[in-house]
């Protein structure tokens, strides 16, 4: 019984994201505002299913799910979509749920091809701090897939073209009705980006903690401990430029970009391309 209602409300979940990843894409076509409250309400629905569903497989399985790469990917875009979801209810930018929902949906789909059945975790991974480092690990992937849709929206806004009124001196943004000012792009993005930060920061305390029990080691230099590493720098460097020399505008907007690159990266192409201790299977 627990199994069918994971696989239903994954399926759910799925359908409801990519139902709203749609209604913002016709929003950004139609600009009607009903539209975006629509595809909102279809993703905090379709959230709701998702928690159902990683609480049916938690109940099941008798852990947190991480322990292969189905697993992890569902969790992940769980935590994609819930901070995506908190940031549009405390700074609304609607044209957002364009660049994230489509993210959500390719992950959910993803792991829909790869579902894999419930197992055993062997003795190394029964950790509570390795499932603190997995917690904390999907918040800030999550937040840092949420400062990559903010980082393109940012790019769209600052790539419009402006025009001068013919009967002012003032200049007025083409298709700025849907976005908020640059300006404004740029602090949430800052924002998003010092929480995804601060939770990677975390990952890699934890992750140390549970290595010394586990191996007698704090760091072994494993593919994905050194690119979760790389990735931690990009967005210390981000937060050190922005501090001390002012970087604002599209190179903080691209390093957002290039920044959840790396996270995918170390997610996905470390574990087919260079396995180790920490691949997924």
């Amino acid at each position: 019984m627990i199994n069918l209602l994971e696989k239903y409300a994954f399926d759910v979940s799925l359908w409801l994201y990519a139902i709203g990843a749609l209604i913002f894409l016709l929003y950004a076509v139609t600009e009607q505002s009903r539209l975006a409250t629509g595809a909102m309400a279809a993703v905090g629905t379709g959230l709701l299913a998702h928690t159902v569903g990683l609480t049916a497989r938690t109940v099941n399985i008798g852990r947190l799910p991480f322990a292969n790469m189905y697993e992890f990917i569902v969790f992940f875009a769980w935590g994609l979509v819930l901070v995506y979801f908190v940031t549009q209810r405390r700074h609304p930018v609607p044209l957002l749920g364009a660049a994230i929902m489509p993210v959500a949906v390719i992950l959910m789909s993803a792991a829909r091809i790869m579902t894999s059945p419930a197992r055993p975790l062997m003795p190394a991974l029964q950790s509570y701090w390795l499932q603190s480092h997995v917690a904390t690990a999907v918040l800030a992937y999550g937040a840092f897939g949420v400062s990559f849709g903010i980082g393109i929206l940012y790019l769209i806004k600052d790539s419009q073209p402006v025009t001068v009124s013919s009967t002012s001196l003032s200049t007025m943004p083409q298709g700025s009705s849907l976005l908020p000012s640059t300006e404004t792009l740029d602090k949430l993005m800052y924002r998003v980006i010092a929480c995804g930060f601060f939770f990677l920061t975390l990952v890699l305390i934890t992750g140390a903690v549970w290595a010394e029990q586990v191996w007698g080691a704090w760091w072994s230099w494993d593919p994905k401990e050194t690119w979760a590493l790389i990735t931690w720098l990009v967005y210390a460097v981000y937060l050190h430029g922005r501090f001390t020399r002012g970087w604002r505008g599209r190179r903080a907007a691209w390093m957002a970009v290039f920044g959840f690159v790396a996270v995918m990266f170390t997610l996905f192409g470390v574990t087919w391309l260079m396995p180790g201790m920490h691949s997924y299977s």
